[in-house]
């Protein structure tokens, strides 16, 4: 597993703003090595709590054990319900954590390329 940070943009894209863009999810060079993912690929991230589909972005400007994901995109689903762009809150909990922390900026994810 790997921990997904979500941080925001300089410039959001709020749902109010009717704006739906593609995100990209930041992965580090040796993860993706790890799980057969090249640079712009398709890929799948994934939790018990849903996935969502979007390209990676293979860099080393992210440390070893962590992805990506900005926050903002809209949830898109395909025709069995599977996210296409990227929204990031398909794989956080939408409760407090047990000590009244709010729990939607991380959370621990898999990545799978998608063939």
């Amino acid at each position: 597993m790997l921990s997904n940070t979500l941080p925001q943009e300089d410039s959001p894209c709020a749902s109010t703003a009717g704006c739906v863009r593609r995100c990209d999810v930041w992965i580090h060079t040796a993860d993706a090595a790890a799980r057969g993912i090249i640079d712009g690929q398709p890929v799948r991230v994934f939790n018990a709590r849903g996935a969502t589909r979007l390209p990676a972005r293979v860099t080393d400007r992210i440390a070893p054990g962590v992805v990506s994901i900005n926050e903002g995109a809209w949830f898109t689903p395909d025709a069995t319900g599977f996210d296409t762009h990227g929204c990031a809150n398909v794989l956080t909990a939408d409760r407090t954590s047990p000590a009244g922390a709010a729990p939607f900026n991380s959370c621990f994810v898999d990545v799978a390329p998608i063939s």
